[in-house]
């Protein structure tokens, strides 16, 4: 017996109903769903703790710290995904075609996996940049008590700088800065 084809390009809409309807996470990259598996206690507890001390250094100002439940949408690409920590300042811009899609990060979080850490370094990250939004973007190791920050230049261009214990990463566009011993005070792996 013949297998029908698989449909290989979906739209941002049928994306939406596959993502919506399933206990499991999807993103939705050059029209193709993939599911986004889970991670470990190490990526969730640190992922955890990034959030945690935002969250304590934004409380009373006008920026709001998003989970991985939070999906971002980078319009000029159409890259629908769930970083690991976003946050937005000011209003929130939603995305058109869905009310629960921000459009309008300023900092990302991914805490790197092996399976995910050239994805999240290269191909999303190219997206990410096209966030016009988007000043700056953590990758935590897991492996390591080390993060690297890749910050946007006035001229567009970004900088790297790489950051491991006892540093500390200054966030500038929303006036925070993150401890890496605080971070990390169970130890990584």
């Amino acid at each position: 017996m013949v297998e029908p084809a698989r449909k290989l390009i979906y739209t941002f809409a049928e994306y939406l109903a596959v993502d919506e309807a399933s206990d499991t996470r999807h993103e939705y990259v050059n029209g193709e769903i993939f599911a986004m598996s889970g991670g470990t206690l190490e990526h969730s507890e640190l992922a955890a703790s990034v959030i945690a001390a935002l969250v304590t250094q934004l409380r009373g100002r006008p920026c709001v710290v998003f989970t991985s439940d939070a999906r971002v949408r980078v319009l000029a690409t159409g890259l629908a995904t769930y970083p690991d920590v976003s946050v937005v300042c000011g209003a929130i811009q939603r995305d058109p075609q869905n009310k629960n899609t921000l459009t309008n990060p300023v900092v990302l979080v991914e805490v790197l996996s092996d399976s995910t850490e050239g994805y999240d370094r290269e191909e999303k990250f190219s997206h990410y940049r096209r966030i016009p939004s988007l000043r700056e973007y953590l990758l935590v190791s897991q492996y390591e008590k080390r993060i690297e920050h890749l910050s946007r230049n006035d001229d567009g261009s970004w900088t790297l700088r790489d950051v491991v214990a006892p540093g500390v990463v200054a966030l500038p566009s929303i006036g925070c800065s993150l401890e890496l011993e605080e971070i990390y005070k169970n130890p990584p792996g």
